[in-house]
């Protein structure tokens, strides 16, 4: 079944911003490899010394906001408050201070720490151990690496075996003499930049080196080479071809193989994109105007344990399911995201939302603290000149991000009318980032009940109410042209 132009257009944009979210060759960035994650952030120079956002770095691991009070730039991780101050290298931490190599930074309400404080710092919010290889700017978090041993067969044609301790998919290319594997998602270590000589006249040998974020493994033989992938990506074989082989050849693979891949030309990986649904572009009652709603967590991941029997992922499908009902009623298409226990995935999310064109998304968090309601906006990573028409995919959000304030704004406003109190935040909240759409994230707080209020039905019916009624003020101006 094809898809419509409309929808075709939608979906191929964002593979393109899939795309461009690995960073350039030569731009630094810093690669972070941990279960929960994996992730590349960029690195920027600073009076001489390397630094990286603090807010983009520690946010895959879970909540995180900051403000600004004067020179103090107060962030806050789960629930540890930390006091940084600009151009001071001196922090405070559940009462205690600690030292920083270089003074931290703010620059545009953001706080960059140095690169060299990340094996003492981390570990303060984190709890877990972390191995941090400088040189390389590449970041182990708790006990993740992937380790690789080679076998050379001195078979005619030689093959060099590379067994790797968990699945990998590097990049692969070739010049002359050379096969490259360059593995930048992988955490790939080796005991230090090394070269392994192998008595073998073919294949010579293999070296193994780290820069900018990513493992480099390189083959050097006096022959062609081909790779091939078995054990389930966890055993690559490199064969070299006689010289007489032609570039390409005939015969078919054996059924059930993976057929090997040819290099006599640059091959490349390709990326993987996440899995999206396919929603309609037009509901069926007809509207153009269709508002994405996503009750955030859900499936394997419970969210914020907001009580000893209350999950935030539940508070945030019912309270999807109320905002649903509210948008209906006002003659507002909605696409809920999750109407069940379904795990998703961030990107899953994004894409399946920029998939669907909304002309607004609205993602739902709760938290035990405060009370009301926190309105939340994307807080941008630090990026690199734009090119062409397409935005990098962690700044997509970039072109609505007024609109998107504007949205949080009468959000607010609503709400005060509610007798809900509310604020307007910014945070490196994903997949806020992602989106090619305006976006905001409400983040219900106890009401005048405490906690117990977060699971009432009348409580959160009332704050579905103003985000409904917000988002039917602002329809005229958001409406989605043919």
């Amino acid at each position: 079944m094809s898809l419509p132009p409309t929808k075709t257009f939608a979906v191929l944009l964002t593979a393109l911003l899939l795309l461009t979210a690995a960073p350039s060759a030569d731009e630094k960035h810093l690669s972070v490899y941990s279960s929960v994650a994996t992730y590349t952030l960029p690195v920027v120079d600073r009076t001489g010394k390397e630094y990286v956002g603090l807010l983009e770095l520690l946010e895959p691991f879970g909540r995180v906001n900051s403000r600004m009070e004067g020179q103090h730039w107060k962030f806050r991780f789960n629930e540890i408050e930390t006091d940084f101050v600009a151009g001071r290298s001196r922090a405070r931490m559940r009462g205690k201070e600690f030292e920083l190599p270089a003074p931290f930074l703010i620059e545009n309400s953001r706080g960059l720490v140095p690169v060299s404080s990340l094996s003492a710092l981390l570990p303060r919010f984190l709890g877990t151990p972390v191995n941090f290889h400088e040189s390389a700017r590449r970041l182990f978090i708790g006990d993740v690496a992937t380790h690789v041993t080679a076998q050379i067969e001195n078979t005619n044609p030689a093959r060099l075996a590379l067994n790797f301790s968990s699945p990998v998919n590097p990049t692969i290319s070739t010049e002359p003499g050379k096969l490259r594997m360059v593995f930048s998602r992988d955490p790939v270590v080796a005991p230090g930049n090394q070269t392994l000589i192998f008595d073998n006249k073919t294949i010579t040998q293999a070296n193994y080196s780290e820069a900018n974020g990513a493992a480099d493994l390189t083959i050097s033989a006096a022959a062609p080479l081909m790779a091939s992938f078995t054990n389930n990506g966890r055993t690559i074989t490199i064969a070299a071809l006689a010289q007489s082989t032609p570039a390409a050849t005939e015969t078919a693979p054996a059924p059930g193989a993976t057929p090997p891949v040819l290099t006599q030309t640059p091959s490349v990986t390709a990326p993987q994109f996440p899995a999206m649904t396919s929603p309609p572009l037009l509901a069926a009652n007809g509207h153009r105007f269709i508002v994405i709603v996503d009750p955030a967590h859900g499936g394997d991941e419970r969210g914020a344990a907001l009580t000893d029997r209350l999950a935030e992922k539940d508070v945030t499908l019912g309270l999807g399911r109320l905002l649903r009902h509210e948008l209906d009623v006002r003659g507002i298409s909605v696409l809920l995201l999750r109407d069940g226990d379904a795990t998703l995935t961030l990107d899953q999310r994004a894409g399946t939302a920029n998939a669907a064109h909304g002309a607004v998304y609205v993602t739902l968090h709760a938290a035990s603290s405060g009370n009301g309601a926190r309105i939340y906006t994307a807080l941008l990573p630090i990026e690199g000149p734009i090119s062409g028409v397409f935005h990098p995919w962690n700044s997509a959000q970039a072109p609505s991000l007024a609109v998107s304030q504007s949205i949080a704004s009468e959000i607010i406003g609503e709400m005060q009318k509610q007798q809900m109190p509310a604020r307007a935040a910014v945070a490196s909240l994903r997949p806020l980032n992602n989106l090619l759409m305006p976006a905001v994230a409400v983040e219900l707080a106890p009401g005048p009940n405490g906690t117990a209020d977060l699971s009432s039905a009348n409580y959160q019916q009332k704050a579905a109410a103003a985000i409904a009624d917000a988002i039917a003020a602002k329809r005229s101006s958001l409406a989605v042209q043919p």
